[in-house]
């Protein structure tokens, strides 16, 4: 099993995201810490792995391969190592797999990240949050969690009665949301509630939960 290297700030989602799956596919990997903002993203060093200056990306110890998106680093990862299947093969199984995973990234995660760069990343960088847009967003976000209501009422996890990628994908983002910022009303919504109860206690996440 080859080792990776994966650069990135331990606190970030995306870092995070890609360590959370590398543990739960019992992956050894060795974090290099890059700081938020850093000048070393935009230089020349760094762009040669992470074209668009940001973070994470991987870096095979056997062979040197390297990667950058976290999606990407998941999914490669779902390939390698041992624990549960991550990504279903059976061909309607895949496609409800890749249903799902289009519905965080397309239905939820736009609402948050930007709800997460409003009230974290611009107050860790000094700046003042747009509280306007912020309101704007919550309601959005209530009618999305609306249909994950929908979704999770006829089966356990997102594409089905199995774990997939496309829940994980989900926990970083989703960490902040429901408990950094106490946003989603979760009591209204017992299958969600349920479902992040479940996924966010995972002993992947616990590891990585405070850093990567």
């Amino acid at each position: 099993m080859a080792t990776f290297k994966l650069h990135g700030h331990p606190m970030s989602t995306c870092t995070r995201r890609a360590a959370l799956i590398a543990r739960e596919r019992d992956i050894p990997y060795e974090l290099v810490p890059i700081q938020f903002m850093a000048p070393e993203l935009k230089q020349s060093a760094h762009l040669e792995f992470q074209p668009f200056g940001q973070m994470p990306y991987i870096v095979a110890q056997d062979d040197g391969f390297t990667l950058f998106e976290s999606r990407a680093i998941g999914r490669y990862f779902a390939t390698l190592g041992s624990g549960p299947e991550l990504i279903p093969t059976e061909p309607k199984a895949h496609a409800r797999f890749e249903q799902a995973a289009s519905v965080e990234y397309s239905q939820f995660d736009p609402i948050a990240a930007v709800i997460l760069f409003e009230k974290v990343v611009k107050p860790f960088c000094g700046a003042t949050p747009n509280e306007e847009l912020v309101g704007k967003l919550l309601p959005l976000l209530e009618s999305k969690l609306d249909g994950f209501e929908r979704i999770l009422g006829k089966q356990k996890y997102l594409a089905g009665d199995g774990l997939t990628l496309a829940d994980l994908f989900f926990i970083p983002h989703g960490s902040i949301i429901f408990e950094k910022l106490g946003y989603g009303n979760l009591e209204k919504r017992p299958n969600v509630q349920r479902w992040w109860k479940d996924i966010s206690s995972r002993p992947s996440w616990q590891a990585v939960k405070d850093g990567a």
